[in-house]
């Protein structure tokens, strides 16, 4: 396979910007922030508590570095972390992953509505044109991943 599972879509390797032994991390197909970028289990799991523990630790470690990279990337001053677990909470991939989303003063209006743009963010057709192109997602990698190197 030349990329990773995520639920029943594969993410192309040209996408992932960084991977432990459990977890990768890669780029928002549409970010609703710059710099929102998502971190799944390598293994596919519908649900939070489907993961074992180790995933459970991994995904957090994981997330945890992804934060401070982006976070420092993209300039924010905070960080919106969330998990939208099953359909009802929103979840539209069937596959546990965390949205890493840097905030700044002012991004939004109202700071909650970050929850509302989360839900709606990738519902709309892809026929809009609003997601971004394999090309731009790359680039995107391209700029995140030395900097995981860097990091240690």
């Amino acid at each position: 396979m030349s990329g990773f599972l995520f639920g029943p879509h594969v993410i192309q390797a040209s996408q992932v910007f960084f991977q432990s032994r459990l977890s990768f991390a890669f780029v928002n197909r549409k970010p609703v922030l710059p710099g929102h970028v998502l971190v799944s289990p390598r293994r596919v799991a519908p649900r939070f508590c489907d993961l074992t523990p180790d995933e459970v630790s991994d995904l957090f470690l994981t997330t945890q570095r992804v934060a401070q990279v982006v976070q420092k990337e993209f300039s924010g001053t905070a960080l919106t972390l969330s998990i939208q677990d099953g359909a009802d909470a929103g979840q539209t991939v069937p596959h546990v992953h965390v949205h890493v989303l840097p905030r700044s003063p002012g991004d939004f209006q109202r700071n909650d509505d970050i929850y509302h743009e989360l839900e709606k963010h990738d519902k709309t057709p892809a026929a809009d044109d609003s997601f971004r192109t394999p090309e731009e997602m790359a680039a995107e990698c391209t700029r995140l991943a030395p900097l995981f190197k860097q990091a240690g």
